[in-house]
């Protein structure tokens, strides 16, 4: 089931309603991310506004959830003597079966598969897993609705949660951001019409909702599931038994392109749960069942047969296309909880920024509509962002936001250039002991230039190090010209900037939107404020009295160094003792990875506590400097040295020696590095071919990086990004669809009707062939039409594939791989195995 965004408040409201003094805590999971933090923030700030008790359990990868499943959410079962309750997954699950991950499906027949658990799940990645969106609803709250029940109006429709919709049903129930209701109309009549059809035996009887079958699809889930957690160490002791059916460990089984992974009807709960929808609430989109005419002959089984296997393949399709698009990220979730709390009437200045500060989180790991990876189009200024101008849009809301819960002072003459709201000065502290409120600030794309000197923010931005090619001396050369251009010397700028002359300050940014064009850096700084455009670009920045002054860039660099680095940036190995590489004595120690992920649990509790004190946040500050310097040290090695190889489908490199190593066995931690790479590397084809590769989508990159405790790599790939997702287009390709498809069921009806003309004449002899070459005329117009599409417009274009390539070469290799992390595009591999990984990786499609 799917929750609206109409009704967003609509679940939390009923919650507060059914809340007592002994009702379960509300279990939130969440994942290892700078906006699941600040989203879990947000949640819980309501929580204790409304007196909910709650437990959060942070989760690093699909091993936890599977764990937080077996010890915490399955004891909360009616049937295992708990009492239900509300489970929150906050970025975890949307792209799997949430309720076989966390053991929601293990029960007997005839009992609730909820068992009285209701899971609200909150995710900015995408695909969806279907069956969480349109199939999450618990079949014995259908059995028991009577006849008195049915005549009123449902309280689901198609999955869609209605306004009549009551608690303590259970079941999976998705937020919908908006793009369910408006993007996925044609996925849902798909899955909805397969979880209605009948299955169908391999010679072609048609068969009911029987045992047989049955039981025979939940062997098959079985044998998913037990293939999908094996170990290093298990998979090893399988090699010899298991031959050339070996599969190994996955994660988006459910997001598979084979039929039993796309059909929905493939476990008894599945099937039960489409043979009570189609009495509770029946589906106007469902293909109709196509019965003859008076004066015809009952339709034989063989027709029926075909006439099914083709509606079932054309069903199976739009599936297998809608998973094989590629990873995506839609509305960050910290900002769809903000919506909430401003449904509930309940936003503050508190809650604001943990919803700007998550936001702005994403851009720094290169998560845009078209997944991880660099944005190769030329911004206007300011913040890169992600999502085009959907994107742009939310930020705009969180800016005027801003505005409407911090108002000028009008006893502050001069305040508002005090802010450089109107001057464009970037703040550096606030106007009173007392101030801790947020304003717009026209950052420049330097990093943490307010806890670093000028010089050193500019040369380790990720933007400006592409541009100017700062991995060469003569990079360099051309940001002292760049300096001295301005008017300011290399001894000025390499002062603390809080400590720099103040004419200097106020001048910058003007100087920046004077001479960062001559070098091509024509989005350093975002563009004068405008009555057309407003403040677009504009940044965030919030005071802690005199204390601090951050933007919101820099507190989501500090947290994320907290979760990848950890406070003290110091690597330890199983003892707690720091680890040295060189050890002769060193052994593989953690060969599954669960004392990291401990470790890596135990970071999300500084992180969260820092989003909360600033003196907290400073404190993390030396650790975020190292990190970033880390990153232009080792990307700088990468490309002076040439370690960088291009092989057919993307270019790789990997990082396996130098002081930093261990700092990139953290997947967060290798991804940043890879997007410097990757913009260093687009930078130079445009430098040389003046144009993007890939028609424009940009060359792919792997990067692989060496975890010597563990004897594995660290595999993440990045796709090429080709700018954002333009929605005009966008909105001109849908009515292009709309019109195709008018004009295919004008034709369609017409067909029908010379059909039933030429049936009159000549009888019902002929009339299965004819029917049977009129429907195969339907496929092949529908394969017309689908080449019409231009690419550039095409739903799925640019988009990061790795996770479907990944999953591909496990299927075709013995390459033992683990595949753990919510981020599909990161995955780990045995030492051993790297180069037959990346050679059939190679030869997969790995952007869309």
């Amino acid at each position: 089931m799917y929750l609206p965004r109409s009704l967003i408040s609509h679940l939390y409201q009923q919650l507060i309603r059914t809340n007592h003094s002994q009702s379960p805590p509300v279990l939130i999971l969440v994942s290892l991310e700078p906006d699941a933090l600040c989203a879990c923030r947000i949640l819980t700030a309501l929580f204790r506004r409304d007196y909910i008790p709650h437990k959060i359990q942070p989760v690093s990868g699909y091993n936890d959830l599977a764990t937080a499943g077996e010890q915490l959410v399955q004891p909360m079962k009616l049937q295992l003597g708990g009492s239900g309750g509300v489970v929150v997954c906050l970025g975890v699950g949307g792209m799997v079966d949430v309720s076989t991950v966390l053991g929601l499906d293990n029960v007997s027949d005839g009992e609730d598969p909820s068992g009285g658990i209701q899971v609200w799940l909150i995710d900015a990645r995408r695909p969806w897993n279907l069956g969480n969106v349109f199939a999450g609803r618990p079949e014995d709250a259908l059995q028991t609705i009577d006849a008195n029940a049915r005549s009123k109006a449902p309280d689901v429709v198609d999955g869609r949660i209605q306004s009549s919709y009551k608690p303590g049903q259970g079941g999976i129930i998705v937020y919908d951001d908006g793009d369910i209701d408006e993007e996925m109309a044609t996925e849902r009549d798909a899955f909805l019409a397969l979880l209605k059809m009948p299955e169908l035996e391999d010679e072609g009887g048609i068969l009911d909702d029987s045992d047989g079958a049955s039981e025979t699809a939940h062997s098959v889930d079985g044998e998913r599931q037990s293939k999908k957690r094996k170990s290093w160490s298990i998979r090893e002791d399988e090699e010899d038994e298991d031959g050339g059916n070996r599969r190994p460990r996955q994660r988006r089984r459910s997001n598979s392109s084979n039929s039993d992974d796309v059909s929905p009807a493939r476990s008894p709960r599945h099937q039960r749960r489409g043979s009570h929808s189609s009495t509770d609430s029946p589906t106007p989109s469902q293909p109709p069942r196509s019965s003859p005419p008076p004066s015809a002959q009952p339709t034989s089984p063989r027709r029926l047969r075909r006439r099914l296997l083709r509606l079932r393949r054309k069903h199976e399709a739009v599936l297998h296309k809608y998973y094989s698009l590629g990873s995506t990220y839609s509305e960050p979730i910290s900002s769809l909880l903000y919506s909430l709390a401003e449904d509930l009437g309940r936003e503050d200045n508190n809650l604001l920024w943990q919803a700007i500060v998550g936001v702005s989180s994403l851009e720094l790991y290169g998560r845009s509509m078209t997944g991880v990876g660099i944005s190769t189009s030329l911004d206007a200024g300011g913040s890169a962002g992600w999502g085009g101008q959907r994107g742009e849009r939310i930020r705009q809301v969180l800016r005027d936001e801003v505005r409407r819960l911090n108002p000028p002072d009008p006893k502050e003459r001069n305040g508002e250039w005090t802010r450089g709201e109107s001057y464009g000065v970037i703040p550096c502290h606030g106007l009173s002991p007392t101030d801790t409120s947020i304003q717009l600030s026209p950052e420049p794309r330097f990093l943490l230039i307010r806890h670093w000197s000028l010089y050193e923010s500019m040369l380790h931005s990720p933007y400006l190090a592409a541009k100017l090619h700062i991995w060469s001396d003569i990079g360099r050369k051309r940001l002292h010209k760049l300096l001295a251009k301005m008017g300011v010397s290399l001894s000025q700028c390499k002062q603390s900037y809080t400590h720099m002359d103040m004419e200097l300050k106020r001048g910058l940014r003007q100087s920046l939107l004077k001479y960062a064009p001559m070098y091509g850096l024509d989005g350093l700084v975002p563009p004068p404020a405008s009555a057309g455009r407003g403040k677009e670009g504009w940044g965030f920045v919030r005071s802690w009295g005199w204390k601090a002054c951050l933007s919101a860039i820099d507190v989501g660099v500090i947290v994320g160094a907290i979760l990848e680095v950890g406070k003290s940036g110091i690597h330890t190995d199983a003892t707690g003792k720091p680890y040295d590489r060189h050890d002769p004595k060193r052994e593989i120690v953690d060969e599954d990875g669960n004392l990291e992920n401990q470790a890596w649990v135990a970071r999300f509790w500084e992180a969260y506590d820092a989003l909360g004190n600033i003196e907290a946040l400073k404190a993390a500050l030396p650790t975020a400097l190292h990190l970033h310097r880390a990153i232009l040290r080792t990307g700088t090695s990468l490309i002076e040295k040439r370690q960088i190889r291009h092989l057919r489908a993307f270019r790789m490199a990997v990082v396996k020696e130098g002081p930093d190593v261990q700092l990139f066995t953290h997947p967060a931690a290798l991804t940043k590095l890879a997007l410097w790479v990757g913009e260093a590397i687009a930078e130079q084809e445009r430098d040389q071919r003046g144009t993007v590769g890939k028609g424009g989508k940009g060359m792919p990159l792997v990067l692989a990086g060496l975890n010597e405790k563990r004897g594995v790599y660290v595999v993440v790939g990045t796709g090429g990004g080709g700018g954002v997702i333009d929605v005009a287009a966008r909105e001109k390709r849908r009515q292009r669809v709309e019109e195709k498809a008018r004009r295919k069921e004008e034709r369609r009806l017409e067909r029908e009707r010379k059909r039933g003309e030429r049936r009159e004449r000549e009888g019902s002899a002929a009339g299965e062939d004819e029917e049977d070459e009129s429907e195969e005329e339907d496929e092949e117009d529908d394969s017309d039409d689908d080449g019409d599409e231009d690419p550039l417009t095409e739903k799925g274009y640019g988009r990061n594939r790795f996770g479907s390539a990944f999953q591909e070469v496990v299927d075709e290799t013995n390459a033992r791989v683990r595949i753990d992390s919510f981020e599909h595009c990161v995955v780990e591999v045995k030492k051993e195995d790297l180069s037959g990984f990346l050679e059939s990786l190679s030869m997969k499609t790995v952007v869309g």
